[in-house]
């Protein structure tokens, strides 16, 4: 589970460098360059077979321990005061893990599919896949459920980033603090903060301006 975790973590840091480049004023041909590389590196496409059976795999995994932790405890503990002693996002891992990937789901069919399967886009005569972007996040209810999905996913991701450690063994009270501040600034400064500006600054006509 920490493996599989920590792998699609490096997934998220991968493909937000590749987003970045949207904010290039060279009219989407460097995240299209970009796009078309990937497309036609096998390296990269053996790559995805790993990223999409990780993905399958987190998911597994997440259900088994989930059934397990339940078999193994089947009468609750009596806890009190528990908004004390933890946050609602890490008592529920499971669902908002499940909101994410609902989210996933949408956001392969929305950009994936027509790219990859369809030929939908990229293609002569068609919107290329940085303008595709741009329609995307002209449409406000996306960028909403864009913007809720990162949200769940930051605090998804600052709890199984320390948990995922802790797991692999580094969690003694010297390491506790350095992935607590390391897992926030990951979770909220890099992955929130960065997936969340893209779909903000083209809803609002900032980026995009020379697609």
């Amino acid at each position: 589970m920490a493996l599989t975790g920590l792998f699609l973590c490096a997934f998220l840091v991968e493909h937000l460098y590749g987003n970045m480049l949207l904010f290039y004023t060279d009219g989407g041909d460097t995240f299209v360059e970009y796009s078309h590389t990937l497309v036609h590196s096998l390296l990269i496409r053996i790559i995805e077979v790993f990223l999409f059976a990780a993905i399958i795999l987190h998911v597994v995994q997440a259900v088994v321990l989930t059934k397990q932790n339940s078999d193994a405890r089947p009468v609750k503990y009596a806890v009190y005061k528990v908004d004390e002693t933890s946050t609602w996002f890490s008592r529920n891992m499971g669902l908002t893990g499940s909101l994410i990937l609902f989210f996933l789901v949408v956001h392969l069919w929305r950009f994936f599919v027509p790219y990859r399967v369809t030929d939908m886009v990229g293609g002569e005569g068609q919107l290329n896949v940085a303008q595709d972007v741009k329609l995307a996040f002209q449409n406000g209810w996306y960028v909403l459920f864009y913007l809720i999905s990162i949200v769940f996913l930051a605090f998804h991701l600052n709890h199984g980033f320390q948990s995922a450690f802790n797991s692999l063994g580094m969690n003694n009270k010297k390491y506790a603090p350095i992935l607590s501040v390391t897992g926030a600034v990951f979770a909220f400064g890099i992955v929130g903060v960065g997936y969340a500006s893209i779909p903000v600054l083209f809803y609002f006509g900032i980026a995009g301006t020379t697609f």
